[in-house]
């Protein structure tokens, strides 16, 4: 009996190190791919609906459903990316040039009531003085910063080549979320309930409502915070709004950086001598396009998902931290899991507590019952 216990335990060993093994040598194999295929579930459950009304129109041809998705999508993403790539190359060039040309006429200075602002008015003329004393310089340190500023962004995106085979990759996957998703949700549901039990109804429900929420409130936040500040751009005759509109669309994605936008923008237009143009892209900037952002984000991420929106931003940034880009979508989605368990548990806490008063309180008056109680 003893030998028998002893070989199911060494058995049950061994097969436990060769699972982890195998699931290490999978890690290795797979982990250049995880990024891509986070994109393609974010992306294929996001646009699930869209799929499904195309999907009914040819209920027959799943794999032509999912070949017409994919490419539509192909051609949405990569076309206006191709399409920003180009523009923002050429006019970050022409923009260093009418910097310096401003420089060397000598027409950049701060307004008057900027200059009359007590402590910070003169200290903000002197640091202008010395940045733009040499116009050279100031065009060598301009472009240093750019390049600063892009190795930055390399470091948090990647570099064009590997963000194209993360992209190629990302939309090949899709195609088959597309094709075979509803098979492969279900057997991912079949082996999580075996761990979970019927809790992992509640986890997927999270992770479904988190994912949609977040995708769609970022991107619709972007969007009208693009359009708002490019409408803004125009009427104060930056030259290339809808490009300067775009690139603050895509840094809308981040919480709170939209603000160094706009607020560049206008304070670019304050110190070459536009005083009422920049006065009123600020203001806008302040009062429109950032109430935007507090009004559509907050709607759509919390609301939808009935967790505090404070938690939602520490997910954005937090993630975005820790896992690049993706992290945009993949922290909000953890923390609506922990959430999710957390209102869970206390759930079953609360109704324990709610089972055993009855049973006390019927221990009690039995007890009350009893001669000499």
């Amino acid at each position: 009996m003893i030998d028998q216990v002893a070989e199911k335990i060494v058995r049950r060993i061994i097969l436990g190190l060769l699972l982890g093994g195998l699931l290490v040598l999978g890690y290795a194999v797979l982990q250049p791919f995880i990024v891509p295929v986070a994109w393609a579930v974010i992306i294929a459950y996001a646009t699930w609906p869209l799929h499904r009304r195309l999907q009914r129109r040819m209920p027959r041809r799943p794999a032509l459903a999912a070949l017409l998705m994919s490419l539509l999508l192909s051609t949405a993403v990569v076309l206006p990316v191709l399409w920003l790539a180009s523009l923002l190359r050429n006019e970050l060039g022409l923009a260093i040039a009418a910097i310096t040309a401003e420089i060397r006429h000598g027409t950049l200075a701060l307004p008057d009531f900027v200059l009359n602002l007590p402590w910070i008015g003169d200290s903000l003329q002197q640091m202008l003085d010395e940045l733009t004393h040499d116009p050279e310089a100031f065009r060598t340190q301009l472009t240093d910063w750019v390049r600063q500023g892009a190795d930055k962004a390399v470091a948090l995106i990647g570099d064009v080549g590997r963000n194209a085979a993360k992209l190629g990759f990302a939309l090949i996957t899709v195609f088959f979320l597309y094709r075979d998703g509803e098979r492969l949700l279900q057997q991912v549901h079949q082996v999580l309930q075996r761990f979970l039990g019927a809790r992992v109804d509640d986890y997927l429900a999270a992770v479904g409502s988190m994912t949609k929420a977040v995708v769609w409130g970022l991107v619709a936040t972007a969007l009208a915070q693009g359009f708002v500040a490019g409408l803004g751009y125009w009427w104060a005759g930056v030259s290339a709004p809808v490009l300067l509109g775009a690139v603050t669309a895509l840094i809308a994605m981040i919480p709170f950086g939209t603000p160094v936008a706009w607020g560049s923008i206008g304070v670019w237009l304050l110190i070459s001598g536009d005083t009422v143009a920049g006065i009123g892209l600020l203001l806008w900037g302040a009062l429109v396009v950032s109430w935007v952002d507090n009004l559509v984000r907050p709607l759509v991420i919390s609301n939808a998902t009935r967790i505090p929106f404070v938690l939602v931003m520490f997910g954005v940034l937090g993630g975005l931290a820790a896992f690049g880009l993706v992290g945009l979508f993949l922290g909000p989605v953890v923390l609506a899991v922990l959430m999710a368990v957390w209102r869970e548990w206390i759930e079953d806490s609360d109704l324990g507590d709610r089972e055993r008063r009855p049973d006390a309180q019927k221990q009690d008056a039995a007890h009350a019952d009893r001669p000499g109680g």
